[in-house]
């Protein structure tokens, strides 16, 4: 039986997300509960065998091994790779060709943990795409064995893992020093696999490198400007090229210059861009609905062809699955890559960035001015019990003055030009996310305060 109720259906509508599933051990999340997320996900797949992977969180192993048990209980052979970055567990989805799960709360506290699931070659599941029916036949019946037990093996992925990424940016040119935020997370793993195939071109000092699920130094969440502050120093200190943060399960990258200065992830987005498309040109390139508008007029401006999409990774790679797109960025700090099985990847967007900066003379800050046109805000949140109420405020503020756009997407999106914000309401939480970009630092800030005002009066 599962204690503390993880298969009672107040508990499943919490923890199944759009995307994936999240929520805390041991009151949301148990082993019994991965046991039977295991099972289903085989019987809604029919997955002849499936890939697990797990990152450092001291519940992780248990609930990997239980979910493998689940599937080879309906037939399925799993494979296990052991500790991983969810990249790393996309890779071995695309390279050995099998469905995969990945035990991660990516960069939730440590008392959170979660499941990441994907069909063969990285295809991701989503709500609509059979993550609503794994949900609903976990919280059914205990599900009937299979004729035929699956087997469960063991294989090793990470330095293959650390083959490919190197493939598809290969670093050279001049000697950089680079600094890494492993944030305790799985680039502690990561990152030596791949930097120490670079010994000739990169200087690496490491920085939290300790797999450690605590997060005893910092959350690992780039996105938040805290997370970021030792890096920041480090880099200084050490009179670094560039600085690396990574995300708890290392899918996600942040960029702090040679100054310091964290760099906007739609910066990155537009640098990746260039490259790609200098690779393929008249490329469809994929950007979310918050990034910069710097990205769609960059794209444009190369050659290619901006295609906007909602926040969030399935939406992200179906849209890229459409398009044949051969990059996307989100304003997150996801990157997701066509030669990648349409992937997101920290590790091959900091690849690419110091493939690109050891390419020139220049510093970092240097390069990426030519990709940074505006100000943007950041990610604001604020708590609101209505959400409904205030997107509908701020549609009948906005939306009848001239020259303004409203769209809704995702969210509330409002283009008047030389300003745009977008408001949307989380998926997981009472919170409204506001992103504000204006053509200069005045306009954004008045656009920001006077939104503000409406979200939290």
């Amino acid at each position: 039986m599962a204690p503390s109720g993880s298969l009672s259906p107040s508990n499943l509508a919490a923890v199944f997300k759009a995307y994936d599933v999240r929520g805390t051990v041991p009151d949301q999340l148990d082993e019994e509960f991965a046991r039977r997320v295991g099972a289903a996900f085989v019987q809604v797949t029919g997955a002849p065998t499936v890939v697990v992977g797990h990152d450092m969180r001291p519940s992780s192993p248990g609930m990997a091994g239980a979910f493998a048990q689940g599937a080879a209980d309906q037939g399925a052979d799993v494979v296990l790779i052991g500790l991983a970055s969810t990249d790393q567990l996309y890779f071995a989805s695309g390279h050995l060709g099998h469905a995969g799960a990945m035990f991660t709360a990516s960069h939730n506290p440590a008392q959170y943990n979660g499941i990441k699931m994907c069909r063969a070659n990285a295809v991701p599941i989503g709500t609509e795409t059979g993550l609503s029916e794994i949900r609903d036949l976990v919280g059914g019946d205990e599900p009937t064995p299979a004729a035929r037990t699956g087997s469960i093996s063991e294989h090793d992925v990470l330095a293959a893992y650390a083959a490919h990424v190197l493939s598809l940016a290969p670093v050279t040119g001049r000697r950089l020093k680079v600094v890494v935020d492993a944030g305790n997370g799985m680039a502690g793993l990561t990152a030596p696999a791949v930097f120490e195939r670079l010994g000739d071109v990169v200087d690496l000092v490491p920085m939290y490198f300790e797999l450690d699920g605590s997060f005893p130094h910092h959350e690992a969440n780039p996105i938040d400007p805290e997370t970021l502050v030792d890096l920041q120093a480090r880099v200084l200190a050490e009179r670094a090229d560039i600085g690396l943060a990574f995300d708890g399960d290392a899918d996600r990258c942040f960029l702090v210059d040679e100054q310091g200065r964290a760099v906007s992830p739609s910066t990155l987005t537009a640098l990746i861009a260039d490259r790609e498309l200098a690779r393929v040109p008249g490329s469809n390139v994929i950007h979310n609905l918050i990034t910069s508008k710097a990205v769609p007029e960059i794209v444009t401006e190369k050659g290619g062809t901006p295609v906007r999409t909602r926040v969030g990774h399935s939406y992200i790679k179906a849209t890229m699955a459409e398009t044949d797109a051969v990059f996307g960025g989100e304003h997150s700090g996801h990157f997701y890559f066509r030669d990648f099985w349409r992937a997101d990847s920290g590790m091959l967007a900091a690849l690419h960035a110091l493939s690109a900066l050891g390419e020139t003379d220049v510093p970092l800050s240097q390069l990426l001015a030519d990709y940074e046109r505006y100000p943007m805000s950041g990610e604001i949140n604020s708590t609101v019990a209505d959400q409904q109420a205030v997107l509908t405020q701020l549609e009948e503020t906005y939306g009848a003055q001239d020259g303004v756009t409203v769209d809704k997407l995702d969210g509330l999106t409002v283009d008047a030009g030389d300003w745009w914000f977008n408001v949307r309401a989380s998926n997981t939480e009472p919170l409204l996310r506001l992103n504000v970009e204006g053509k200069d630092e005045a306009t954004m800030t008045d656009v920001r305060d006077r939104v503000l005002a409406v979200i939290r009066g």
